[in-house]
């Protein structure tokens, strides 16, 4: 029993990292939080609908095609959200990104209406059994994505110019853009990226919890608390923070109450801010008075 529900808890936290990932990216390259990052998960599921179900297009090329809308989606986003207010401090960067939110949902609704979408998993076979786990085929596609992206990721960033050049950007875009890094450039591919992170957690959870306008909204709530657990604006920290709430919200689910399992996330988050506020990997930071 523990085992199976360990598995489940690390997919299902495994979506709640790359929403979070996505999270830190924008907090580190421009130091705002995108609060529309949980409808990217919420339009790449919908797209996936449009491709595969209502368009009946192979499941393969539905993905590339929906993977290829959310991304060109967050350049828009940057482009009309983002970077028009990019000078007038934080505060109207966080609520034009509520208002996009907003937006993004209603539109969807009107759409699509409020009946949550069916979508067919990836592979025909539900899963099979290792010993007494039941290792289900979606879970499985889930945890393989998260950790080759995690991977993939860690050899951009590490071995690649762009990725060296992205990082330089995030930490500091003056000294950046004294160097010839395009700033702005920089900061749109992490848009773009920070997106496809978002419409890929809703193309893989999609078959699992069907495809909704509120989806979005439910997954970035737990990726946003997963960031802070972690520590605020780590990567590491957001993968480690949104697979340990997954954990936990399944066992919570599990032996404690299936209605009230959404809120163990945020009593993670509370039991944090009241013992250490900076995060599991996050530095505490003095400031003179």
């Amino acid at each position: 029993m523990e085992l199976q529900l360990l598995f489940t808890g690390l997919g299902v936290g495994s979506i709640y990292a790359l929403v979070a990932l996505g999270f830190v990216l924008i907090v580190r390259a421009t130091n705002v939080v995108n609060f529309a990052q949980g409808d990217f998960a919420m339009l790449g599921g919908f797209a996936m609908v449009v491709c595969a179900v209502d368009l009946e297009l192979p499941y393969g090329l539905s993905i590339l095609l929906a993977l290829a809308a959310v991304m060109a989606f967050g350049a828009l986003f940057n482009l009309l959200v983002y970077y028009p207010l990019r000078h007038r401090g934080l505060l109207p960067v966080i609520i034009s990104t509520i208002g996009a939110s907003i937006l993004m949902q209603n539109g969807m609704l009107a759409a699509y209406g409020p009946q949550p979408q069916s979508l067919p998993g990836a592979f025909s076979t539900p899963g099979f059994m290792l010993g007494p786990v039941f290792l289900d085929s979606q879970y499985l596609l889930i945890l393989a994505v998260t950790a080759s992206l995690v991977l993939l990721q860690h050899i951009f960033f590490e071995y690649t110019l762009t990725g060296k050049k992205m990082q330089a950007t995030s930490q500091d875009k003056e000294m950046a853009s004294l160097l010839g890094i395009p700033v702005a450039g920089m900061i749109m591919l992490t848009f773009v990226y920070s997106a496809f992170l978002g419409g890929l957690a809703g193309i893989l959870v999609g078959p699992i919890l069907f495809v909704s306008v509120g989806m979005g909204s439910a997954i970035a709530l737990k990726a946003f608390a997963a960031t802070i657990v972690g520590g605020f604006g780590n990567v590491i920290g957001a993968i480690i923070g949104g697979l340990a709430l997954g954990v936990v919200e399944t066992f919570g689910a599990a032996y404690i109450s299936v209605p009230y399992k959404d809120a163990f996330a945020f009593l993670i988050l509370l039991l944090f801010l009241m013992v250490r506020p900076e995060g599991i990997f996050g530095e505490k930071i003095a400031e003179k008075a």
